[in-house]
């Protein structure tokens, strides 16, 4: 448990026992953490030649997740932190289980070779979506695409579909709740 310093876009300072840890995070648990108030994270340590740097998630799950993505060749901590920030981890899960390396590119902005790769590689290891995760899934590609051509930016987009519950399905219903989040935002 450690107190929240600052929070900055990308990482936040977090101090426990009178040392501050530079953590970096998604955005959307940026968002959960308030200057001044207590946070306990699951991270992750990147040890590379002279740098160490730390890495912070809300849940077990998104750490495992990371961890995974960490051992695909070419997706480094960075890479693998964008990729969480994109969507649920139940999403991905189901992305890459259904062999879906289109929705990570057109999401991510990752390549296409890595996309495959991450989905040739941990195909096997994410284990099986459920049916309502790859519905959801679908839907989340049909929603992005409608919000895209509403004239809404691909982070926007993508921001307002994690927000919307798992369990709405179809296409149309997806778009709508995010459409609705994205409206209550600007309020």
């Amino acid at each position: 448990m450690g107190k929240v310093t600052a929070v900055r876009a990308g990482y936040a300072i977090i101090s426990a026992g009178g040392v501050g840890y530079k953590v970096f995070a998604t955005r959307e648990l940026l968002l959960t953490l308030k200057q001044g108030g207590e946070a306990a994270l699951w991270t992750h340590l990147a040890v590379r030649e002279s740098i160490l740097d730390l890495y912070g998630f809300s849940n077990e799950e998104e750490l495992r997740l990371f961890e995974l993505l960490l051992t695909v060749s070419g997706i480094g901590p960075k890479s693998a932190l964008a990729i969480l920030d994109i969507a649920s981890v139940e999403t991905l899960r189901s992305a890459i289980s259904a062999g879906n390396a289109s929705y990570l590119t057109k999401v991510s902005g990752i390549g296409k070779k890595t996309a495959e790769k991450i989905v040739l590689e941990l195909k096997d290891k994410v284990g099986v979506s459920a049916a309502g995760s790859a519905a959801s899934l679908h839907g989340d590609e049909e929603a992005l695409e409608a919000m895209r051509a509403l004239g809404y930016s691909q982070g926007e987009a993508r921001d307002a579909l994690r927000k919307v519950p798992q369990e709405v399905e179809r296409s149309n219903d997806r778009l709508r709740e995010a459409l609705r989040i994205l409206g209550s935002n600007k309020k």
